[in-house]
């Protein structure tokens, strides 16, 4: 299936879904839809960052800290995030946790995500479609590598509220 013709839910400004449509009418129009964005961790506490292909339909080419995706029509964000996780980077069974959720806008979309973690440190199959290459970082790296790299504003904002939430726990 062409990833254009995919259906995701579309919701409201406080998220309650009201319809459907087809990702390619969703992007044209900008509707508000949700996505998941799932912070891939190795044991090290290195996460997971992966450069998009330059054929995706929004931040083509960019760096993302984050796996993830639109939530289709009738999925839950955690149907979602494990549909996303297990497509990308062929990660499966591993348990998520749930970190928090935000609205997130800009002039490509405006989305209601849900952010997620794991730790994996198993064999990671990307999808050669949507994820052109990935290494795991340290945390610190990627927000130097962003000051000079384009990254996904949301990805960042996402590792960027995670690392604030580790520091907040550690005082």
């Amino acid at each position: 299936m062409d990833p254009g013709d995919e259906i995701v839910a579309i919701v409201d400004e406080d998220n309650n879904v009201v319809g459907a449509a087809a990702r390619r009418e969703m992007r044209a129009r900008r509707l508000p839809h949700r996505a998941t964005y799932i912070l891939v961790f190795n044991s090290a506490g290195e996460v997971y960052v992966q450069k998009r292909t330059r054929t995706k339909d929004v931040f083509p080419g960019y760096y993302d800290t984050a796996a993830g995706g639109v939530v289709l029509a009738g999925e839950s964000y955690l149907e979602g995030a494990l549909r996303e996780l297990e497509e990308e980077m062929g990660i499966r069974s591993v348990p998520l946790q749930s970190l928090f959720e935000f609205c997130h806008s800009d002039a490509n979309s405006r989305v209601w995500g849900a952010a997620f973690r794991c730790v994996y440190d198993g064999d990671v199959t990307l999808q050669e479609e949507e994820v052109e290459s990935g290494a795991f970082m340290a945390i610190d790296g990627v927000f130097a590598a962003a000051a000079t790299q384009p990254f996904t504003p949301d990805g960042l904002y996402v590792l960027r509220r995670y690392a604030e939430m580790v520091d907040e726990a550690k005082r």
